[in-house]
């Protein structure tokens, strides 16, 4: 008999959602975290933005997660009092010759079966901003932002409520296979052994690093890492232009650096992307002379010395400068052959949007 029916290395979003999907099947789950306190990884250092799903190629996980996890999102937001603002997204052209990718994302949009798509002309999404400079746009009435460190609190809650455990401070050191189990290593300041039916590497930043110590995990089934640093500038002084999000058209490997208005009313610029060699969450002030570049494409009336830098995230890309955006990486047992193993790889957005439906996927695999 194992100690638990599953293991999760990882207190994010995503592994939260994954021992959230179990424990409602029954198991007896426990959540591994190194850090001192849930979510502090990829989800605590992002937009908090609720994705349509309106970016993701044809028959990808994203495409089909995104949607489903947003769904299945605004309903546990809703059941469990968590904040959130169904603001709506506005992806604007700024010109007339980046029509033609708006064009598409309102095409992809429809194959993915998002629902609450408009295209506008210029008078119109101005109607809706005012402030906007803008040639057409598409609107996304199913985006929004949220709270998701209380998101994390409530699913964390709903683990605990049935009968599992998230453990702080408990860094995954290694597991191997003994017979029908896992025997897994926790380190921290009382190391120990533990051992599971099911184990899932949710580790976000660290996945690759857990991988390589759960022996028998085929080396080759490890993509590589590139870290992807996303900078954040908030604005001061100066009124929130936008109730909606303004988002320009996708750049290769992200959706561009894009505007939100958060919960508590602050208006945030970001993120850009800048592949680093380490975890760096300095935001270099050098970095907003791109910004206002960027962001008076959209919003001419920015005035000078308004952006200030705010804080940093590293999304644990898959793919390389230049490439083209990787889909999720869900490995179960029918892709490296070992039986209640699944590794989660390349969990940057929407993957906090699609946490619960990625967390059902899991499920599925190991059921």
């Amino acid at each position: 008999m194992a100690d638990f029916d599953a293991v999760i290395v990882g207190a994010g979003a995503v592994g939260l959602a994954t021992g959230y999907a179990l424990v409602l099947r029954g198991q007896s789950v426990l959540v591994l975290e190194r850090a001192g306190h849930i979510g502090a990884g990829v989800s605590s250092r992002n937009s908090e933005v609720i994705h349509a799903g309106l970016h993701y190629p044809t028959g990808s996980l994203k495409a089909r997660l995104c949607v489903e996890g947003r769904r299945a999102l605004y309903a546990f937001l809703d059941a469990h009092n968590v904040a959130y603002d169904k603001c709506g997204k506005l992806i604007v052209a700024t010109e007339d010759s980046e029509i033609s990718a708006i064009d598409q994302l309102a095409r992809q949009g429809k194959i993915n079966g998002v629902e609450g798509i408009r295209w506008l002309n210029g008078a119109e999404a101005r109607a809706l901003e005012p402030e906007l400079r803008v040639v057409a746009a598409l609107e996304s009435r199913e985006s929004g932002v949220f709270d998701a460190h209380g998101y994390m609190a409530a699913l964390q809650g709903e683990i605990e409520a049935h009968g599992g455990a998230v453990v702080l401070n408990a860094p995954f050191e290694g597991a191997r296979r003994t017979g029908d189990t896992f025997t897994i290593a926790v380190g921290g300041e009382a190391p120990t052994t533990i051992t599971a039916a099911r184990l899932i590497n949710a580790a976000g930043l660290s996945a690759q690093a857990c991988a390589r110590v759960i022996e028998g995990f085929p080396s080759a089934r490890i993509p590589a890492q590139h870290l992807g640093k996303g900078n954040y500038f908030a604005l001061q002084g100066v009124k929130a232009p936008f109730a909606r999000l303004i988002y320009p058209p996708p750049i290769p490997g992200a959706l561009g650096t894009h505007y939100r208005r958060d919960l508590g009313g602050v208006a945030r610029f970001g993120p850009d992307l800048e592949y680093v060699d380490y975890e760096d969450y300095v935001v270099d002030p050098a970095r907003a002379a791109t910004f206002y570049q960027t962001v008076r494409r959209f919003w001419p009336n920015l005035p000078d010395g308004a952006l200030q830098p705010d804080y940093a995230g590293i999304r644990p890309k898959i793919h390389g400068p230049g490439e083209s955006q990787s889909d999720f990486v869900i490995d179960g047992p029918a892709d490296h052959g070992l039986a209640n193993l699944v590794c989660l790889f390349g969990i940057e957005s929407p993957g906090l949007t699609s946490s619960l439906a990625i967390g059902e996927e899991v499920a599925r695999l190991l059921s």
